[in-house]
């Protein structure tokens, strides 16, 4: 998504303004994963990564940015490892998972999470991406593939078309228990919201987050209302926290044509004016 090609390249715009990028790819989980937990991915596999950056920039602090759960996941690192974080950007995160539109959460909260893992182990990616379908059939089912002669006018739209396809549909399965955790934790229990959210043997507390915040949202986005994101607002001990609004939806956010000239000009720039 964040790479498809290289008119749409999130990432190439941002190395192409001298921001320097480390992506995580956190791979397939197989049967043998099943019972990683949040801990194992928080204090386990990002803080590594976060070492690792830290080692190979010379940096004593690096700038974070996660997007949607992976989002949610930086929000917890920085509150438990803030010495290590010196810039934090969010992007399509959900904070409060109790908005009345979040139909998503909605839908989880009518769902045997227990019974879902324990049947089978892993949960599909595929599985999850049919859900994410369900809630707009129309629009991301039957009039997509309507609107698909349109799209698909010259040769370079169809490769467009298609590779937008091939990443939605190439999912990756979510181990078991980091998925029980985090539906538990955050859908369920609304954890950023109550200050209940645990990793491991500790509490995050968002109040120990003081860095600048850019927390990004999507004006369309139905996976992650703007109601749910801006809810990081009054979180935090942040006193440089920024909002910033994409007239689009969930994936839109990144590759429509909206915001391929807006959105890495703006992360780019603000970076660049807390470079110091």
């Amino acid at each position: 998504m964040l790479d498809l090609d290289e008119q749409r390249s999130f990432i190439a715009r941002l190395t192409a303004s001298g921001i320097p990028v480390y992506l995580i790819d956190w791979g397939y989980p197989d049967a043998a994963d099943c019972f990683l937990d949040m801990d194992d991915y928080i204090n386990g596999y990002l803080h590594n990564c976060v070492e690792q950056v830290k080692q190979h920039s010379g940096q004593p602090r690096i700038n974070l940015l996660g997007i949607c759960q992976g989002g949610c996941l930086s929000l917890s690192y920085t509150a438990l490892q803030p010495d290590n974080i010196k810039n934090l950007i969010t992007m399509v995160t959900p904070v409060d998972f109790h908005t009345p539109g979040n139909m998503l959460s909605h839908l989880i909260q009518q769902t045997d999470v227990d019974l879902m893992v324990d049947t089978l182990g892993n949960i599909p990616g595929q599985m999850l991406n049919d859900a994410y379908a369900a809630l707009m059939p129309m629009r991301l089912s039957l009039q997509k593939y309507l609107n698909m002669p349109a799209q698909c006018a010259t040769e370079e739209q169809a490769a467009g078309f298609l590779r937008m396809e091939k990443w939605i549909n190439d999912s990756p399965d979510q181990a078991g228990e980091m998925f029980r955790e985090f539906v538990t934790q955050f859908f369920k229990g609304n954890g950023f919201i109550q200050d209940s959210v645990r990793v491991g043997d500790r509490q995050v507390n968002l109040q120990q987050i003081q860095q600048p915040i850019l927390n990004v949202y999507g004006s369309y986005d139905h996976l992650v209302p703007p109601a749910a994101s801006k809810a990081l607002k009054d979180l935090t001990a942040s006193s440089d926290y920024r909002e910033l609004e994409i007239k689009s939806g969930h994936i839109g956010v990144f590759v429509s044509q909206k915001s391929r000239k807006t959105l890495a000009p703006a992360i780019s720039q603000w970076l660049t004016d807390r470079d110091h």
